[in-house]
């Protein structure tokens, strides 16, 4: 373990704002976004990288940047990974193939994706998400162990727990256990996406809508104590862990009886890391 504390970077992704509205009543842009992530006190913003005027608005408002793309083809590679490394070198996010990719296939264009990376100098992570090659658990990890047999060691993997947790049906008794089947595949990568879950629903609400965390909500804590903890016992890559917050929108992902996702998240991110100052600290 290193002998320096690592950094913690919260970044919020621009999706949780899809639903808030200008004084004009309509949806705001991405510099109002940006405006408003900085103004809670966060650090770090992601969405595609090619939206109008998006390193200039990042550096007025002093945030970093992390990438992100969903593909299917190799050729696609280069260029994205490409674009996000012109604006910050921030770990990339990437939701790769479809739910149907063979597992074979997928093993070799995560193979070619990480190789891109590696040349281009990218930290680059493959998210473990539903409709895409690693949409289950069994899949997400027949990938990795494919990838290691041939490259050796594991590729960059970004968890987002949701997933597995609703697919595998599981109660909060469970969640340390049955979610951490691959702690150092945990612990080598640099970005998270901390969706709050339960084993019904990939997304529950962080609060009642009253300033008081909700009941679900709380189910998840030991959970994200136990995930920093198994990061902090590790290598620690690159000396800083990205975690997002990740609340969808009342699109899908919420539902229009939770409470706004843009607030939620705002408590979500400060929560995120007072727990990582207390695991720091113990």
């Amino acid at each position: 373990m290193p002998d320096t504390a690592p950094n913690l970077v919260i970044v919020i992704n621009h999706w949780t704002m899809w639903n808030q509205l200008n004084a004009d009543g309509e949806p705001w842009s991405a510099e109002e976004r940006m405006d408003a992530v900085a103004k809670a006190g966060f650090e770090a913003f992601t969405c595609p990288s090619d939206i109008p005027g998006l390193q200039a608005s990042l550096n007025q408002h002093g945030l970093r940047f992390a990438a992100a793309f969903d593909c299917t083809r190799v050729e696609e590679f280069e260029p994205k990974i490409a674009a996000g490394l012109a604006i910050d070198d921030g770990p990339i996010n990437v939701q790769l193939g479809n739910h149907d990719t063979p597992i074979e296939d997928a093993i070799q264009l995560t193979i070619a994706l990480m190789e891109t990376a590696e040349r281009l100098g990218a930290d680059v992570h493959l998210e473990m998400h539903r409709d895409t090659c690693t949409e289950t658990p069994e899949k997400a990890y027949a990938i990795a162990e494919g990838y290691k047999a041939i490259k050796g060691v594991y590729p960059k993997i970004n968890f987002d727990f949701s997933h597995p947790a609703s697919v595998k049906h599981l109660g909060p008794h469970n969640y340390i256990e049955r979610l951490f089947e691959n702690v150092p595949l945990f612990q080598q990568s640099t970005l998270w996406h901390m969706r709050p879950f339960n084993g019904h629903h990939c997304q529950v609400p962080v609060t009642d809508g009253q300033g008081n965390f909700s009941p679900e909500y709380e189910d998840m804590r030991p959970f994200i104590k136990q995930a920093f903890a198994h990061w902090l016992a590790g290598p620690q890559p690159r000396g800083e862990l990205w975690v997002c917050p990740e609340l969808g929108p009342k699109i899908g992902y919420g539902l229009s009886c939770f409470p706004d996702s843009w607030e939620d998240s705002i408590v979500l991110g400060n929560d995120i890391r007072k727990i990582w100052n207390e695991c720091l600290n113990t």
